[in-house]
């Protein structure tokens, strides 16, 4: 299908099988002209028939986005958390994927550029979430920005240090992948304070159970509960890791799970990630195109 023109952006279509329905809550109708995207903008499916605007040459949502979202719901399939923050929230992709995957909660995202937050906003407009989700515009580091305890913190922080890569000229896209305001070991410190009595933070970073992220994690009185490696390509190494840590006293023991890899090695995805796409309201593989 042929991308559309809105009276100034892009419209993408969905790439879904013609009898496929996406389940999960639906956004209310609108006109693209009211919410759609601006110049320099698109208007992409996200997870069900939710959506996000993006900038064409910004930071878009990713990989890393997906699963983190649907690690941290994977704790969550009982009982869903009655409100949850995600930091350093970006365009609200995070954000986003679970307030559709938690119809009844209540969310809040922290982010400190100024045109990402106008982004995340104007998204959560357009599928109908204003009154339940927010952004802040904000640095994580201030605490006069508390949300108070929740039951579910998540963050996807970059993880370069600023000297370790070349950055982008973009600031949007720089800060999202350099650590301009910290890296793990702030999100860490942010999430500590807002978690409620058995509640997780849940992050993506890259290394293993003994390496930075276990450091960070003990500097903010946390320990890591569970680990889940994400490996690209079967036979390649982790590209990062998925992890779900908790307060000091309430972790007995580190569980890590089998690796998860994305792609076979025939470059063709795996069950695993077909079985995230599905839990995220996405068409899981051809078996849904032939349906």
């Amino acid at each position: 299908m042929t991308p559309t023109r809105s009276p100034v952006g892009i419209v993408r279509p969905a790439r879904r099988p013609a009898r496929w329905q996406p389940p999960g809550p639906r956004p209310p109708a609108r006109l693209e002209r009211d919410v759609g995207p601006r110049e320099g903008e698109d208007l992409c499916y996200l997870t069900g028939d939710f959506r996000i605007l993006q900038r064409l040459g910004g930071h878009r949502w990713s990989l890393d986005d997906l699963l983190t979202a649907h690690f941290a719901a994977s704790f969550h399939r009982d009982a869903a958390p009655d409100r949850f923050v995600d930091l350093g929230c970006g365009i609200g992709s995070v954000l986003m994927m679970l307030a559709w995957r938690f119809p009844d909660a209540h969310g809040v995202g922290v982010e400190a550029q100024r045109e990402s937050v106008e982004l995340a906003r104007r998204s959560l407009v357009y599928n109908g979430l204003e009154g339940r989700c927010a952004v802040h515009h904000g640095d994580m580091r201030d605490p006069s920005g508390s949300v108070g305890y929740v039951g579910l913190v998540t963050g996807t922080p970059p993880y370069l240090p600023t000297d370790a890569a070349t950055g982008s000229r973009d600031p949007q896209r720089l800060a999202c992948r350099l650590e301009m305001r910290g890296g793990i070991e702030t999100y860490c410190r942010a999430a500590a304070p807002l978690l409620a009595s058995g509640a997780r933070f849940v992050c993506c970073m890259p290394g293993g159970p003994d390496g930075r992220i276990d450091a960070a994690a003990r500097a903010a009185g946390l320990a890591i509960e569970c680990h889940r490696d994400v490996v690209p390509r079967a036979g390649k190494a982790p590209l990062f890791g998925l992890w779900a840590l908790r307060r000091v006293g309430e972790v007995e023991a580190l569980r890590s799970l089998p690796s998860l890899i994305v792609r076979d090695a025939r470059g063709a995805w795996t069950s695993d990630l077909l079985a995230v796409r599905r839990d995220m309201g996405m068409p899981g593989g051809p078996a849904d195109f032939d349906s």
